[in-house]
């Protein structure tokens, strides 16, 4: 049997449609299942899928996320990352501890040293601001004295009691940021010891395990 090239190109085409023929499954707000070879424009941005001609599933459009969703989704990623972060630290630091620290009493005479320099700005402090208050009392009691005598206070008097009030209170915010510092830094070597004994318990443990492996 003979077919004309007509013939043959239109059978052709027709078989390719069946084949790349689309079937696709959606649900509507109703919770009803709904099969079509065309699906309604409402439902494009929600769930559905597409089938072949088998009833096999060829493709799975999920629902397009809301704002509120996609704002979830934006905050759960940066919370993964934040994570992350502190975990690469907290090895970092572990790295630290174990290659500058042999013991833990290395540790601690560290923490000691930078406490004792600190307490010696604390000191200096301490000192600056007594000298002041001396000298602040004395040209107070001077001035009581000249008012008094009814004379005129010297101006330059006034200055250097202005000069010393500036000076107590610049000491005073100097020792209060040490005493900070110092607070800071003993807490810090305080999860500095406590890390330390933990990983070299940790090593320790290690250790003996792969003697146990290697029957040592």
């Amino acid at each position: 049997m003979r077919f004309s090239l007509f013939a043959i190109t239109t059978i052709l085409l027709s078989s390719s449609f069946i084949v790349q023929a689309k079937t696709y499954k959606w649900v509507d707000e109703e919770g009803q299942m709904h099969f079509g070879d065309k699906i309604p424009l409402q439902y494009l941005v929600k769930d559905h899928k597409e089938l072949n001609a088998q009833g096999v599933v060829t493709k799975h459009r999920a629902a397009a996320k809301t704002t509120e969703e996609k704002a979830e989704e934006y905050r759960l990623e940066r919370e993964r990352k934040k994570i992350a972060l502190q975990e690469k630290k907290k090895q970092q630091r572990d790295r630290v501890l174990l290659d500058t620290y042999t013991t833990e009493r290395d540790l601690v005479v560290a923490r000691d040293s930078r406490l004792d320099a600190i307490n010696s700005q604390i000191k200096l402090a301490e000192t600056i601001i007594n000298d002041s208050n001396k000298k602040l009392a004395a040209m107070e009691k001077k001035i009581t004295q000249i008012k008094a005598s009814n004379r005129e206070v010297p101006p330059d008097l006034y200055k250097k009691v202005d000069s010393e009030k500036q000076q107590i209170q610049v000491q005073s915010k100097v020792m209060g940021n040490h005493k900070k510092r110092r607070d800071k830094i003993s807490l810090q070597f305080d999860d500095y010891i406590e890390r330390f004994k933990v990983l070299k318990a940790a090593q320790k443990a290690n250790r003996e395990r792969i003697a146990r492996e290697r029957g040592l």
